[in-house]
């Protein structure tokens, strides 16, 4: 794919996603689990779900029907066929919770 020139891939190779780690978990404050809560998705890529849906002008419902049927997407978020992809719920709470 890298060589079928990926725009994802060129438009973001630059960009150091892992910076926004510190920001991200200090925002959302997540609990510690030991309530025996479900432990969250990791929050870079539910970061990275937003600019892909915000880039594209997706809904909630679309996002995640094309993570799932694009294999640049796929890429990008750093999934593999088997890993989950986060449900359309799970990116509106998401988006919420760091709003």
């Amino acid at each position: 794919m890298s060589g079928l020139d990926d725009q994802l891939e060129a438009f973001f190779r630059p960009v150091d996603f892992e910076a926004f780690r510190l920001g991200l978990d200090k925002a959302l404050a997540y609990a510690d689990g030991s309530k025996g809560d479900r432990p969250p998705l990791d929050p870079v890529l539910m970061f990275k779900i937003l600019v892909i849906q915000t880039l594209n002008n997706l809904s909630d419902e679309r996002t995640e029907y094309l993570i799932n049927d694009q294999f640049s997407f796929m890429r990008f978020l750093g999934l593999g066929l088997s890993d989950r992809v986060p449900d359309a719920k799970t990116v509106w709470l998401f988006h919420e919770r760091l709003t």
